[in-house]
């Protein structure tokens, strides 16, 4: 991975290159950011412009054996350590080095944005929480005070070092003082209070930006979406790249949601001919039952906006265009009358829809539901 890949972050960038070129490589680094800043992206480049054997114009060349190693994330003088848990394939016993593989896998398919959630998700681990253990830290003792294989510097990249537990941290501290010659260690965490003192200490931090909109926005147009949906994107995404990629990903559903709620209501708000309402009922009866959770769970959001909405909270609405439109308007009929009811009139049918309940019937009864909640919130506003 070469600095020029990595989304914003140049300030940072220039003052990791700048140590290198005044020979001021600290033995350990920390690079503390939120989740989607890129904080593991830019730790991977250095440590790759570390090793390059041809640099060009402070950025590693991406040509020679080193960097084509490096992006593949397969160098023997790489190191990763990252959270494990047990999972169908490791029933006991996880550490780093028994699902290389899956990180790989997991890293390429994200180009280094990955998350947390992800990871686990990716892992299979269930509802199991990750950590970095003792025999991580046993084993990375006794990697690194071999000789590096094939370059100057043995690059070793711990990812969310807050999920390090206690006795891997203890074991590691000596280490993290006084590494071999010759090695740098990148720490890479998201909250730094749950990292022990004596782990702090040992580091130079560097705290990584959250992103800015211009950053995402510009990203998203280089590759291929439409400038004002990348706008509205990057205002949602509060500085995180990976909640933007998934904004993007589920861009049509929300769209189809959106549409779909709002025909829905518009409905139940003026139920002159319940044929149309009935005939609404009929089509989202036939869409399936994720689908229908989705309809459902958006539903739910709309209540949460127009909660905001009414408590002056508005900006904390991550909402733009005809949405946040919409959700302004609505506000006024979803209040103190009737926004308690609502939520659990559609969190009800989001438990039966769970359930394989007949989605005719369900849906007809939650649109009576509405209609009646609609206009009772509508006495309420005037």
């Amino acid at each position: 991975m070469q600095f020029k890949s990595i989304i914003g972050q140049q300030t940072l960038i220039d003052k990791l290159v700048t140590g290198y070129n005044e020979n001021r490589v600290a033995h350990t680094l920390l690079l503390l950011g939120n989740e989607g800043s890129g904080a593991l992206a830019v730790g991977i480049a250095f440590a790759q412009f570390l090793n390059c054997a041809h640099k060009i114009n402070n950025d590693s060349c991406g040509e020679c054996p080193s960097c084509i190693k490096y992006e593949k994330f397969a160098h023997p003088d790489l190191h990763f350590y990252f959270p494990t848990a047990t999972n169908q394939s490791i029933k006991k016993d996880p550490k780093s080095s028994l699902f290389l593989n899956e990180w790989r896998e997991y890293l390429s398919d994200n180009n280094a944005y990955i998350s947390q959630n992800g990871w686990y998700e990716h892992l299979g681990i269930g509802n199991k929480q990750g950590y970095i253990r003792k025999d991580d830290a046993n084993e990375l003792i006794g990697r690194i005070s071999l000789k590096a294989y094939e370059s100057k510097f043995k690059t070793v990249i711990f990812w969310m070092v807050d999920r390090m537990n206690e006795s891997a941290s203890n074991k590691l501290l000596k280490t993290l003082e006084e590494p071999p010659d010759n090695t740098v260690i990148i720490l890479i965490g998201e909250k730094y209070e749950q990292l022990l003192p004596t782990v702090r200490s040992r580091a130079q931090l560097f705290k990584v930006a959250k992103l800015t909109d211009n950053d995402i926005a510009s990203q998203l147009i280089k590759e291929g979406t439409e400038a004002l949906v990348a706008r509205d994107i990057a205002l949602l995404s509060n500085g995180n790249w990976n909640l933007a990629k998934e904004i993007l990903n589920n861009a049509e559903e929300t769209q189809s949601n959106f549409i779909n709620f709002r025909k829905w209501l518009r409905l139940c708000f003026q139920p002159k001919d319940y044929s149309e309402l009935i005939k609404f009922n009929q089509e989202i009866s036939k869409i399936g039952r994720e689908k229908q959770k989705s309809f459902l769970n958006y539903g739910l959001e709309v209540i949460h906006n127009s909660i905001l909405h009414n408590h002056n909270n508005g900006s904390k609405v991550k909402k733009a265009g005809e949405e946040l439109d919409f959700s302004k308007k609505l506000s006024q009929f979803i209040n103190e009358a009737n926004q308690t009811d609502m939520y659990s009139a559609l969190n009800q049918a989001n438990y039966h829809v769970e359930r394989n309940a007949h989605a005719g019937i369900l849906f007809s009864d939650l649109s009576f539901t509405m209609v009646d909640l609609i206009a009772k919130g509508s006495k309420f506003a005037k």
